[in-house]
Parts: C-alpha cells; structure tokens; sequence
C-alpha cells in the first residue's frame, strides 16, 4: 500500500526518519546515516563531534531562557537490522527501504526489516536538534554506532562526548511503558570440521527449505512461542539421516545473532526410491508442527525442491548425526524467569545461524540475563553442550545488563509528566534484550537514564512495523520530559 506522507505525524520527525531509511545503514557500514546527521548539524549551524569509533555527538543550547541548565543527553543507534524475505530482491548495502503503509495506522517496509528500531528514536533526536518551538535544556544528541552486532559504539565511546548525566534513550518498542533495566548478552559461537565423502551411487540431491516463520527479536519475542526454523530443519533431518539413508551436503539457516531463525536450508542427497517416502514425512512433520505452534506461527512450510547443483561431496555419515543431532537437541529459547518482574523473561537462549563452509560447520548462539552469573552459567551450558557434540567452542565475555533504578529522579520526573499528559502513569518494566544504557552507565559514571519509545512490532524481522499515532504521543511526551526536565 503507497505511503500517504501527509498523514504522518509530527511530518519532521517523518521526515527524518524516511531520510535515514533511504540510506544503508547495516551494522558497521553506518557512514552514510553519519553523514546525514552531520548534514543535518551543519545546516543547523550545530557543533558536532565524531569520536574514534564513528560516534556522533550534536550539542544544541537550551532554549531562551534555559541555556545554563544541566544539559540532556538524547541516545539511538544509527544502525539497523537487515532481514529480507528469501523472495525479496533487496541489497542492503545500497538500496533504500521501501516503506510502505500497513493499513491505516502503520507503516512497514517491502519485504524487508524496516529499520524503525531505531529509526524512529535517531528522527526524533534530529527533529528536536531542527524545533524552534520546544522548551528544553541544552542537548546531546548521541548516534551511537553497531548497537545490533557488537554494541562497538557504545564499548568504544570517549566519554568526555558527554557532559550529561541525564540520559533519555529512545529504542525500546512499547508506548506507555518506561524501561529502567535490561539483560546482558553473550555469543557463543561453535565450529566444527566434517569428514567429507562422495554421494552415494544413483543419489539425487534436492534442497530441504524451511520457510514462512515469523522469526523476530531473539529477546523481547523469545518467550512467544515462535518457531526456531533450525529447530525444525533439524528435526526434518533427523529421521531423514537414520531410516531413510539421506545425506548432508550443507547446511544453512538464519542470518543474525540477535534474530530468532525464519528460514533455514539443507542440501542433501537422496535415493530416488525413496524420495516419496520422505515427502510424506515432511508433510507430516510440516503438519505436526504448524498444529503444536497454532497462532504463534501459522505460516510454516517444509519442501523439498530440486537442488540448483550437486556437490562433489557430502558429510560422513557419522558427521552428518553429529551435526544435525546437536541442532535437534541444542538449548534454545526461555531459560528461567524472572522471580522479582512479573512476566519479565530472566534468562534465554538462541540458536541463530549454521552455515557451511567446505568442510567446516559453524553454529552461532546468543545468550541473555538479567543476572550476570546466570548468563554466564548459560554460556558455559551451550559450550559444554558443543565441546561433548565435538565442536570448538569460541566465546566473548558479552555485555553488562542495565540494573533498574526505580529511585531515579529522572524516572520520577518522566511518570509525573506522563501522568500529566495522559491521565496515568506509565507501566516501569526492565526488557529481556541488549540496550546500550548498562554500556554507557558504566562509561560514564553517575548516569542516570531511562529508556522510551513509540510502538513497534516484530522488531529484527520483515514483519517489522511502526504505529503511526503512537509516534506522535511519542513526540508530545519527549518534548513535554524536556520541557519539565
């Protein structure tokens, strides 16, 4: 559905934010959005600093009146995640998003992510460093770099950017709610060599695809239920490997650490005597799966399609169970819960991406906690499980969580605004993802932040879309916290 741009409230922070879908801006390829942004300053006539690691910090003064006021820090990432549909023609490191209109009251992109995490929140920073008409202290505005892969920019700040000691960042994805905590994270990346040997004699390889999933944020959407496509890839093979003697050539699925899987593949070789037998065992396995996930999934499909080549070589046949066996009985989803939040996932793991090199098979997973020793205990879990599985294990020391500060003046200020302009006070939650808050409180001691945003949904994956009316409040309560800060 064409997108009616002049229905898009408030238009500059609209404005900005289609500027910065028009602009590749993966992970670590941010240069152009930097480029906008220092644009945007310098028409302005703004100050603007970029550190070492390709951060940018804009500084506004405060408006008439409230120029020798502690200053304010705004916070987003410029980057996004790049997801697309495997039908979906779209080059990430050179094509605009195609935003579109979903229904009335939403806004998507064509097949792909769309970037309004954190879009929208980078937009409302540059639409109040461009506002003439709202009251506020003297501002920060902080673009942080490769928040989705590596939060590099946030680990590599120079904290004297930074005279702020109140921060308001603008990535969490439900209107109405303030966020004060979030879990840390951790990579756990396993990585084996396979054996490998010739097909068998008068195999036939065809290409298993497992497609239609919803996928998602492997944090905030870990505990909905949503089919892992490696998981039921591998439970696809698992038989197919046993009784009906099919081989592995490759295996591939997923695409970032912090994505729950939609799609995963298998090339593989087959007997054709028994090519029937194992497409009435993937239609089952297709029906059985659909009818345990309901509606948190419906749009699975398992088939099984000619492969575009025949490889030289397969796995052994003792690889291949090895392999394909730890993607079956490999940890993912919900660890544990939170005792002391309410529906507030404590602990998790993801099975996110295997890809196949030659003769080598690489699995990475993601761990989360709100409880540093249980994210750990949860990364040394999934390398026990890969070194008994015979994979080497390669593993970081993650990122710290956000620990709540439910007696922030800050928070207190932003409830009684809130309840000001909407009646009620906001919901105070802590969020099972990576927020660069816990990063940047220990960058710069005596930070005190809080995090909100506007409504966004399937965030990471290319059902991604924004509520168009929840922008505007959005944009009212920021600019009414400012104006009371």
């Amino acid at each position: 559905m064409t997108l009616a741009t002049e229905k898009l409230d408030p238009p500059t922070v609209w404005k900005h934010f289609l500027a910065l879908a028009a602009i590749p801006r993966s992970s670590r390829n941010e240069a152009g959005a930097r480029a906008y942004v220092l644009e945007v300053a310098g028409r302005l006539g703004l100050p603007a600093q970029v550190d070492a690691a390709g951060n940018v910090v804009v500084r506004k003064a405060g408006s008439k009146g409230r120029e020798a006021e502690a200053p304010v820090v705004l916070q987003g990432h410029l980057d996004m995640v790049c997801e697309k549909n495997s039908g979906t023609a779209h080059d990430f490191s050179r094509d605009p998003i195609k935003v579109v209109a979903d229904g009335d009251e939403w806004v998507k992109a064509d097949g792909t992510t769309l970037g309004a995490d954190n879009g929208i929140g980078c937009a409302a920073a540059l639409a109040l460093l461009e506002a003439t008409d709202v009251s506020h202290p003297p501002l920060e505005c902080l673009f942080t770099i490769d928040e989705e892969t590596g939060l590099t920019g946030a680990f590599e700040l120079a904290p004297e950017l930074l005279a702020g000691r109140r921060m308001l960042n603008l990535d969490t994805e439900e209107e109405g709610a303030i966020y004060v905590g979030c879990a840390g994270g951790l990579d756990t990346v396993l990585i084996t060599p396979v054996t490998l040997v010739p097909a068998g004699a008068g195999k036939v390889f065809f290409r298993l695809a497992v497609r239609g999933l919803r996928g998602g944020h492997s944090g905030v959407d870990i505990h909905e239920g949503r089919v892992n496509a490696l998981k039921v890839l591998a439970r696809a093979l698992w038989p197919a490997v046993g009784s009906l003697g099919v081989e592995v050539a490759s295996l591939e699925g997923g695409s970032k650490r912090n994505a729950i899987p939609r799609e995963a593949f298998a090339t593989m070789a087959v007997e054709l005597a028994r090519e029937g037998d194992l497409r009435v065992a993937l239609a089952g396995l297709e029906a059985e799966v659909k009818a345990e996930a309901g509606a948190f999934d419906p749009g699975l499909s398992i088939s099984l399609e000619p492969a575009a080549e025949a490889p030289a070589q397969v796995f052994s046949g003792a690889d291949a169970r090895r392999v394909v066996g730890f993607l079956y009985t490999a940890p993912h989803g919900v660890l544990g819960m939170s005792p002391d939040i309410p529906g507030l996932v404590q602990t998790s793991t993801n099975l996110a991406v295997v890809e196949t090199k030659g003769a080598t098979v690489t699995v990475a997973t993601s761990q989360r906690s709100s409880v540093e020793s249980a994210k750990r205990d949860a990364g040394r879990m999934v390398a026990a499980f890969g070194e008994l599985s015979g994979f080497v294990v390669e593993q970081g020391h993650g990122y710290p969580g956000w620990k709540p500060n439910t007696s922030s003046p800050l928070l207190a200020l932003a409830k009684r605004v809130h309840a000001d302009l909407f009646g009620h006070e906001p919901e105070v939650k802590a969020i099972h993802a990576g927020l660069e808050c816990g990063i940047l409180g220990e960058k710069v001691p005596g930070l005190d932040t809080i995090s909100f945003g506007p409504t966004i949904q399937n965030a990471h994956s290319p059902d991604e879309r924004v509520h168009v009316p929840s922008v505007s409040r959005f944009w009212r309560y920021l600019t009414s916290v400012l104006a009371a800060a």
